[in-house]
């Protein structure tokens, strides 16, 4: 048998969390899961991970991508069964209540990543594995801008990269290094409603990015 499991990553207060559900049914009853089930005969895989991210969360169209294929003989309690990992980066904001639509999920709900507890089955390294490839793919693709608001500044960009890699950074080496990229465009705007002095918002120029990106390669 085959099944999707789904890791989605969002940003928020400060923390990087990421997308759990309680189960409601055997094995591993009333432990905390990544979203994940069996796929059908007749779909296709990214088919029965949308389906099945939808059922559990009540969250669609949400931009996953495969990642790994995880095959441990031993990794099921019920028999041999081979899943495929799916990962998303989201804005929490943007995304309406969790409200699973079977009752194979007793809810839905956002976990800080840095306070994760044991998983059922083997979902602790399918998190741990998807946790590594957006460590690595923020090195060389701008997949930060995907967790934060479309307007931010560069304080809340810093600590999303902090969060994200476990460690502080140097305010003033880091905001250099984002600002030389050149596909962030500082806005005519503040932020509002803060006690303290309202920084400058900007945002993430995915034009300019893929502009600069073609420049690179074709040079």
């Amino acid at each position: 048998m085959f099944s999707t499991d789904c890791v989605i990553f969002g940003f928020e207060g400060g923390e990087l969390k990421v997308l759990l559900i309680e189960r409601n049914e055997e094995p591993f009853k009333d432990w905390y899961a990544l979203p994940g089930y069996i796929v059908e005969q007749d779909e296709s895989l990214d088919g029965a991970a949308e389906r099945i991210l939808y059922e559990l969360t009540g969250l669609r169209d949400l931009p996953i991508r495969q990642f790994h294929t995880f095959g441990e003989v031993n990794r099921h309690p019920q028999g041999r069964v081979i899943t495929v990992g799916y990962f998303a980066l989201i804005r929490i904001n943007g995304q309406k209540n969790l409200q699973p639509v079977t009752n194979f999920a007793r809810r839905a709900f956002w976990h800080p990543v840095n306070d994760l507890p044991k998983l059922a089955f083997d979902h602790t390294e399918i998190f741990k594995r998807a946790f590594k490839k957006i460590r690595t793919k923020m090195n060389y693709e701008p997949i930060a801008f995907e967790l934060l608001p479309e307007k931010f500044t560069l304080t809340q960009l810093q600590s999303l990269y902090e969060a994200v890699l476990s460690k502080k950074l140097d305010k003033r080496n880091f905001r250099k290094k984002m600002l030389s990229y050149g596909y962030l465009k500082e806005l005519n705007e503040k932020q509002k409603g803060v006690s303290y002095r309202a920084a400058s918002l900007y945002k993430f120029d995915r034009r300019k990015y893929l502009k600069i990106f073609h420049s690179e390669i074709t040079s």
